[in-house]
């Protein structure tokens, strides 16, 4: 089973500090960014805080995040693991409304997404956040409740940031980039490096080359 983050994994960029720094009527929500790579507050305090500097209407949100590129591999990779009915699912830290106006714009239909909600009041977007712990406030969307849903599957992580610590330290096999390899790194966990989705389709080729079949292959 294959878990991916959206934002710089799917994408080429982090789509919601984009969005952030795009529609913000001011400069507060870079404070609030720091505080969170600090470790000085949750990124639900942090995305909460932000938003509320966020001025765009749901329509012209959705008209900027239409011109998001995806990464180019990612649709070649997703229709693999579907011929092969790996299931895969999207986690991510920021909103479902993003996420799919944007597979919807590339014709990519994928319903296993996880990820935080919006509701819009006029030019305000209020966030809520279905899948927050309430054990950890570290993060506002706790990923790796969905990869302790499949301990009876080979889990495979693919991802970037800090937000993707915690279901990382969860799966099987982890490909890792930015924060997250360095974070993987600095603790000796096993993780292979990516700087782009070619490299995690190009496994998935090879491995089905090889015995036994990739379903039931144990990674190390």
């Amino acid at each position: 089973m294959v878990f991916f983050d959206f934002d710089n994994t799917l994408t080429g960029v982090d789509v919601l500090d984009a969005v952030i720094e795009r529609f913000s009527v001011n400069q507060d929500w870079v404070a609030y960014e720091e505080a969170w790579k600090a470790g000085r507050i949750g990124s639900r305090e942090c995305l909460e805080a932000q938003l509320r500097s966020v001025r765009v209407s749901e329509k012209k949100l959705a008209r900027y995040v239409r011109e998001i590129p995806l990464d180019p591999f990612f649709p070649r990779l997703f229709q693999w693991l579907r011929e092969k009915k790996i299931p895969s699912v999207i986690l991510s830290d920021s909103f479902s409304f993003i996420i799919k106006t944007i597979l919807r714009h590339h014709r990519i239909r994928h319903d296993a997404i996880f990820a935080n909600e919006l509701r819009f009041e006029k030019d305000r977007l209020v966030p809520s956040f279905p899948y927050a712990s309430k054990d950890c406030s570290r993060c506002a969307h706790c990923k790796k409740i969905h990869l302790l849903a499949h301990t009876d599957k080979t889990r495979i992580y693919v991802g970037d940031g800090l937000s993707d610590v915690c279901p990382a330290l969860e799966a099987d096999k982890v490909f890792a980039k930015g924060s997250l390899l360095t974070h993987l790194k600095s603790r000796g966990r096993s993780c292979t490096a990516f700087c782009d989705l070619e490299e995690v389709y190009k496994f998935f080729k090879g491995m089905e080359k090889k015995s036994p079949p990739l379903k039931t292959l144990a990674y190390a």
